[in-house]
């Protein structure tokens, strides 16, 4: 996020420098470009981002130093002197003014909240900050984990670092699961047992429950990983059959449903 800058004010005109000036002559440049071709401030708006009421302000100025020198220029503010903490604390995503106004009053600040309110106002306008993101719900990380790791976008490979680095266990069930991905790729069932034993090793309870499955039938389990073969197209059959009886269940007799099977079949091959 940018670090916001406090803008000297002189008493003689109005402010030359600092991030909100160059903002405000942006602005004012670009909302009478516009004008000029004839689009409304509505539409004007809606391209620049701003509100309707920016936009008027902004139209109605014969020039940005109109904009910049304000009713207020040359006054000093009881607010200045804790304006580059308010800037600070903006920076940083707090951007509620009446928690802001209760900050400043410990700092020693005296003045009104409202003050504050239009000082953090007029931040708003100014340093519009982005939308949070949304944070990855269990399924989208479940996802990336056993996920090939160059199926993943930057977008995706960056927030998954992110995470694992501030949960360890996590980072550890991530190596254990993509070493696991590789036996089923690559038919290493013969390096189960290391695998096992590493996940033996390792504070993963979730994991320790898999592995105990897995035991109960090994050699199917190494078989299933070294060999070539595979009942997955039975397994289809099955669940296509399954879904025929459910759709058919009070519906019709048996004869009906078996015409369905058959033709089903018929369709796969």
């Amino acid at each position: 996020m940018e670090t916001l800058e406090i803008e000297p004010v002189s008493p003689s005109g109005p402010r030359t420098a600092g991030r909100l000036s160059d903002r405000v002559r942006e602005q004012h440049a670009a909302d009478h470009a516009l004008l000029d071709r004839g689009v409304g401030l509505r539409a004007i708006g809606r391209e620049l981002g701003l509100a309707r009421n920016t936009v008027r302000r902004l139209a109605h100025a014969a020039s940005a130093d109109e904009l910049l020198v304000g009713r207020w220029a040359g006054r000093t503010s009881i607010l200045d002197p804790h304006k580059p903490y308010l800037h600070q604390r903006w920076a940083e995503g707090c951007t509620i003014a009446r928690r802001l106004f209760e900050e400043v009053r410990e700092r020693g600040y005296t003045g009104g909240e409202s003050v504050v309110k239009k000082y953090v106002a007029r931040l708003r306008d100014a340093f519009p900050l982005d939308p949070p993101r949304k944070a990855p719900s269990v399924r989208d990380v479940t996802s990336w984990l056993t996920r090939r790791p160059d199926r993943l976008t930057d977008d995706q490979a960056q927030r998954l670092k992110e995470i694992l680095a501030r949960c360890p266990a996590l980072d550890r069930t991530a190596g254990h699961v993509r070493a696991f991905a590789e036996l089923m790729s690559n038919r290493k069932g013969r390096d189960l047992d290391q695998w096992i034993t590493g996940v033996q090793a390792d504070d993963l309870p979730a994991l320790h429950t898999f592995v105990t499955g897995l035991g109960q039938d090994l050699d199917a389990v190494v078989a299933g990983l070294s060999l070539r073969y595979s009942s997955g197209a039975v397994e289809g059959h099955n669940n296509k059959i399954k879904m025929l009886k459910r759709q058919m269940f009070g519906r019709a007799n048996f004869d009906l449903l078996r015409k369905r099977v058959l033709l089903a079949a018929r369709g796969r091959s």
